[in-house]
């Protein structure tokens, strides 16, 4: 039987809502007179009623370690930019990470070559400790730009620690970039250090990178010492002016200890890290984000509503140059440890990601919707051949779910099992909805807006909607909102993506629906709108519908304005390996979409397509492919350096130069 939006898949037992760190936190605050709320609801409306209050006792009940106290919680209440937390204060974001201790396991780690290895909790310490102190004995020191050219290995989370550690801002981007994507981002940092690896491996392959990253350094000014990561191990030497440490040459060093190490602990406006925007056109916007921000947020988000907890693992398939990467190691505020895999989900086998969820003792499993395609299409069943004794949670992240999505885990994996979703953004470094564990699980449905998160949805005359489609919107501050953009000196870019288009609320150019209950659907982006005879219809909707039909793997839709007023909405389908169009298909799509949407859902036309294109973080180019329909040139729409598959848009440009919606 299919499941349909909304349908009811899991109940929590009395235990589980009971052994939650939700339900910890409701008898904590309880407890020390600070407010009484018996249900989720409760508790989420006073966090946005009174955020001063919240989050002050998210500071009180996470035990934050800072130098000095802090003189107010925020600045102001008016949702803008540059509103500031905690002053006063000075904490270092990485010494919450590392306050754990003991012999469990920190990081579980395997590659496409590598078995499993498994490094303590106090390895990892003595890792940091050696890596930070050979920076400092570099030259490194607070403020100065640290960045990572680096796979997703135990290496990459020891260095950016240790970076963060002296109060250096991190960044870094992923070895498969592109040489100009790579550029387009460590350009703007200009970094003084940067950890380079002589490759990565892929799907089978190894991809040697030391002749490409020798010329990064030609064009990158401002570096003065490369530390080298040998991946593969066989590679040549950067060919440069620069002096190269070994890996091996940092962590070789006695380990200063515990007692003689000393963090440094940084004000309130003191970066943690650039992270970069999946922008399609034009540099990625490179956001700054403060080490109390991202702190403070990720206690809460990563202890209440992902409920992770020490002894815990959680399992993220991610790249590093995804914020997903910075959030998984955020995960380790809790003291859970995080498992780490590189290479290709679907390599050797179909199943590589759940063998390495069962040998790792997994309690936390994420993924894309995309990734579960992968599996429904490869009749992957994870239950057949593996324990999972421990596994508990799912998180499924990246796009929007659908109902089908979440009932593969359940009929698959496990049948009691809380399948989770969120939805934020690389912006905030965290969720506006997100989990909870106090709550029933329903198909596609995120079971809440996040604590401390005033998320409303706003209809057309921006009237604040329940069970409606509408924009969403954040109207009181939070902590991990940005510090600044770089280059962006008097603020104006960072206002107009956020603040410019609804004065005085948060605009993320996302549509969701919030329903009597609280619970959340998103339903794409609002710029890649489908506006047709008035109606807005979100993507996500679509795609979600077309996609659950065998033999498509994929689809975009855009909607176009002709010149007479009326509107041509093509749908491109991408089909699975030994499909073909037929007719049958064709009317199943229409069928499909007229009933479980609507009418207006329907296509004009059905367009096979050799690929979809999307950024480098996994997001369709909706509105890209709208201007190039258009008559846009392909140069002024799309930046290859952006992109996981420039060479899709061929396919496109093509399209376009014989389309004959004719403005008629």
């Amino acid at each position: 039987m299919s499941v349909t939006e909304g349908q009811c898949l899991w109940t929590p037992s009395k235990d589980f809502v009971a052994d939650s760190n939700m339900t910890a936190l409701i008898s904590w605050l309880d407890q020390q007179g600070i407010v009484s709320c018996e249900k989720y609801t409760q508790l989420w409306q006073w966090s946005v009623s009174s955020p001063d209050s919240f989050w002050a006792a998210m500071w009180q009940y996470f035990e934050v370690i800072s130098e000095t106290p802090y003189s107010q919680v925020m600045s102001s209440r008016e949702m803008k930019s540059g509103v500031r937390w905690f002053d006063g204060s000075q904490v270092n974001f990485a010494e919450h990470i590392l306050r754990h201790k003991g012999s469990h396991p920190a990081i579980s780690a395997m590659s496409e070559s590598k078995p499993l290895s498994v490094l303590s909790w106090d390895e990892l310490s003595a890792d940091v400790r050696r890596v930070a102190s050979s920076l400092r004995s570099m030259g490194i020191c607070a403020g100065d730009r640290v960045s990572a050219v680096l796979p997703n290995c135990p290496e990459t989370v020891i260095a950016m620690l240790a970076s963060i550690s002296i109060g250096a801002v991190w960044s870094n981007a992923a070895p498969e970039f592109g040489t100009q994507a790579i550029l387009d981002r460590l350009g703007q940092v200009r970094p003084k250090l940067v950890f380079f690896c002589d490759g990565y491996e892929f799907n089978g392959s190894r991809f040697d990178r030391v002749d490409i990253l020798s010329k990064l350094l030609g064009e990158l000014p401002s570096v003065a010492q490369v530390v080298r990561v040998d991946v593969l191990g066989n590679c040549g030497p950067f060919t440069h002016k620069i002096d190269v440490l070994n890996w091996l040459d940092l962590v070789s060093i006695d380990d200063p200890g515990e007692d003689s190490f000393k963090f440094s602990r940084v004000s309130s406006d003191h970066p943690l890290w650039f992270v970069f925007s999946s922008g399609t056109t034009g540099l990625p916007k490179a956001i700054a984000h403060s080490h109390i921000g991202v702190l403070i947020e990720m206690l809460k988000f990563m202890s209440l509503h992902m409920n992770l907890k020490p002894g815990d693992n959680s399992f993220f398939y991610t790249t590093t140059g995804w914020v997903m990467f910075n959030l998984l190691v955020g995960m380790m505020l809790t003291g859970a440890g995080v498992i780490l895999y590189d290479g290709s989900p679907v390599y050797p086998t179909t199943d590589t990601l759940w063998r390495l969820a069962d040998e790792s003792d997994a309690t936390h499993f994420g993924a894309s919707p995309t990734y579960v395609q992968l599996m429904e299409s490869n009749h992957v069943v994870p239950k057949e051949h593996f324990a999972l004794d421990r596994l508990s949670t799912v998180l499924v992240g990246g796009s929007p779910s659908m109902p089908s999505t979440f009932d593969w885990f359940y009929q698959n994996v496990k049948s009691d099992m809380w399948v989770t979703s969120q939805s934020g953004g690389t912006e905030i470094a965290s969720a506006f909805v997100a989990a909870t564990p106090t709550q029933p699980v329903y198909a596609a449905e995120i079971q809440a807006r996040a604590l401390g998160m005033s998320v409303k949805a706003l209809d057309d005359q921006r009237i604040d909607v329940i069970d409606q489609v509408g924009e969403l919107i954040c109207d009181v501050p939070f902590p991990s909102m940005p510090l600044y953009f770089l280059n962006d000196a008097d603020g104006e870019r960072y206002t107009a993506s956020y603040f410019e288009e609804i004065p005085g609320v948060w605009r993320h150019g996302d549509f969701i629906k919030i329903n009597e209950r609280g619970g959340c659907y998103i339903y794409g982006r609002s710029d890649a709108t489908l506006n047709r005879y008035g109606v807005r219809i979100g993507t996500a909707e679509i795609y979600r519908t077309v996609e659950s039909i065998a033999g498509i793997s994929d689809s975009l839709i855009v909607c176009i304005e002709t010149e007479n007023g009326g509107f041509y909405m093509p749908l491109f389908v991408s089909l699975t390996e030994g499909s073909q169009i037929s007719d049958e298909m064709r009317s199943e799509i229409k069928s499909s979409l007229r009933s479980q949407c609507s009418p207006r859902h329907v296509p004009d036309e059905i367009v096979v397509a050799p690929d979809i294109p999307y950024t480098l973080t996994g997001k369709k180019l909706e509105v890209p492919v709208r201007k190039l329909l258009k008559g846009a040139d392909v140069v002024s729409v799309a930046s290859p350096g952006s992109m996981k598959n420039p060479d899709s848009l061929a396919f496109y440009v093509e399209f376009s130069k014989c389309l004959v919606f004719k403005n008629t």
